[in-house]
């Protein structure tokens, strides 16, 4: 595990229509200003605007995990149940480990906001040293799912995905990740955590 490596992240939109130019994408600007609220350590991403096609989602994906060595790969878009949403299938294709948590949360979350949450097939991954997760499609969805539920004060009441993703990330040999705790606090074992002074 590296204290000083940077934090390389896949940022995936897939959308037939926004990859056509039908209309302009949403996912990866909300998941590039998030991940700038929320990071605090040094990090820099590869971002891809793709179709909804499964060997298209496939080949992305071995892309930034085995050419770009990207350590956290998000994805956005393709995960419910119409004929076209295969970003599960192409995910769970490249994968070495499923990391069933990751999916069981977000519903769990999205729940707190809409009964159609558990239409969402949403999966996570490990590929080799990177995590990949699967996102929802919307802005305010990818920031709840990531972020979490907070109540009129700004107080959490439901954490956030976020906050299990650097200790996974230590886990599997990659980068260690700091975070805005306002935003997200990244939790980690008492044993696993470093100080600021050793990480200089």
């Amino acid at each position: 595990m590296s204290t000083n490596e940077e934090l390389i992240i896949g940022l995936v939109s897939i959308s037939d229509r926004a990859s056509s130019g039908v209309y302009e994408d949403q996912g990866i600007p909300a998941l590039q200003e998030w991940l700038t609220s929320a990071l605090t350590s040094a990090w820099r991403v590869e971002t891809r605007l793709i179709a909804d096609d499964q060997a298209t989602i496939e080949n992305t994906l071995k892309n930034l995990v085995d050419r770009e060595h990207c350590h956290l790969v998000l994805t956005t878009g393709g995960t419910g149940p119409a004929l076209r949403d295969v970003t599960p299938e192409a995910t769970l294709a490249v994968a070495d480990k499923e990391m069933p948590g990751f999916g069981e949360e977000m519903r769990r979350i999205s729940l707190n906001f809409v009964p159609t949450a558990i239409l969402s097939r949403q999966v996570a991954v490990i590929r080799k040293q990177a995590l990949i997760i699967n996102l929802p499609g919307q802005p305010k969805s990818i920031k709840e799912t990531l972020e979490g539920v907070r109540d009129i004060n700004g107080h959490v009441t439901h954490v956030g995905i976020f906050a299990a993703v650097p200790y996974c990330i230590d886990l599997i040999g990659g980068p260690y990740i700091e975070t805005n705790e306002t935003v997200i606090k990244a939790f980690r074992p008492k044993a696993a955590i470093r100080s600021k002074l050793r990480l200089v």
